[in-house]
């Protein structure tokens, strides 16, 4: 599964680009940034925050990771799978009920055709890998997109089997975002009305959401975009519309748990207002 992005270079000077980071297996690892052992325990009116249900992650920084290093860019899609799996695990843990992941968007396709075919091999092995402790943990999987008909043959089939043992799965739902556009998941749901015959005074955003791919999707709470890199995508665009962001400057391959964690304390102790305002403590509303 590899975080992809927009396929664009990044910004920073040392960056190599958006990565479509994978797990994999991963390389003889550098030091992860100090970061605190566990997260810093919330208290007062931050203990009553629930942790976000859906949380989001654009798993950027893999090819900076390998460039750093001298090492080709597949090293640093090798490199992600320590993260995934670390990050499966935090987010179960943690009470998260939908954790998706960014694994290759719909311009990913703009990179190399040996790295594509790279990755679309690291993709299959590392998914047949995983498929027995996901489902253990009972994980529900799902991917989003998987359309394009240059997905190999064999791996969509790996994605369709993975579904299948794990549908029944009643623990947090893992959704892997793979050949995914927010673009094109908005444009399938209008031709999915269109084709439904529903007449235009009848749409609304209820109806509008209830024909996107993978519908019964909650809205995402939470995004958090590794790397320090600070764009949307193309990812998740009708669900992440009032999401919180964060962006840790760590890339992809040394993101761990408690930098996850550390994520979740930063989305607690922010109101969300949904274009409201915050009552004062006497119950009245700022004027």
């Amino acid at each position: 599964m590899t975080p992809g992005g927009a396929g664009r270079a990044g910004r920073q000077a040392h960056a190599g680009g958006t990565t479509a980071d994978t797990l994999g297996t991963q390389p003889k690892a550098p030091a992860t940034p100090t970061v605190p052992a566990q997260p810093r325990r919330p208290s007062g009116q931050e203990r009553q925050r629930p942790v976000p249900r859906h949380v989001a992650c654009v798993m950027d920084g893999n090819g900076r990771w390998a460039q750093q290093r001298s090492l080709p860019r597949t090293s640093g899609h090798r490199a992600a799978e320590t993260t995934v799996i670390d990050v499966i695990e935090a987010a179960r843990s943690a009470g998260v009920e939908w954790l998706s992941l960014y694994a290759f968007s719909t311009e990913n396709w703009r990179r190399p055709g040996e790295e594509i075919d790279f990755l679309m091999r690291l993709v299959r092995r590392v998914v047949r890998k995983h498929a027995p402790l996901l489902h253990a943990r009972g994980i529900r999987c799902r991917f989003l997109g998987a359309g394009d008909p240059r997905v190999p043959a064999p791996l969509a089939q790996d994605f369709a089997d993975l579904m299948t043992l794990t549908e029944a799965n009643r623990g947090m739902t893992l959704t892997v975002a793979f050949d995914h556009g927010g673009r094109q998941d908005i444009v399938s749901a209008a031709r999915s009305l269109i084709r439904a015959g529903v007449p235009a005074e009848s749409v609304d955003q209820a109806c509008f959401a209830a024909h996107l791919p993978v519908p019964d999707t909650p809205d995402v709470d939470l995004v958090i975009r590794t790397s320090g890199e600070q764009r949307i995508s193309n990812f998740m665009l009708w669900q992440v519309a009032y999401a919180e962001w964060i962006f840790p400057p760590v890339l992809w391959p040394d993101f761990r748990a408690p930098h996850f964690l550390e994520c979740l304390h930063d989305y607690r102790s922010r109101d969300r207002r949904f274009g409201g305002v915050t009552p004062q403590a006497n119950g009245e509303f700022p004027k």
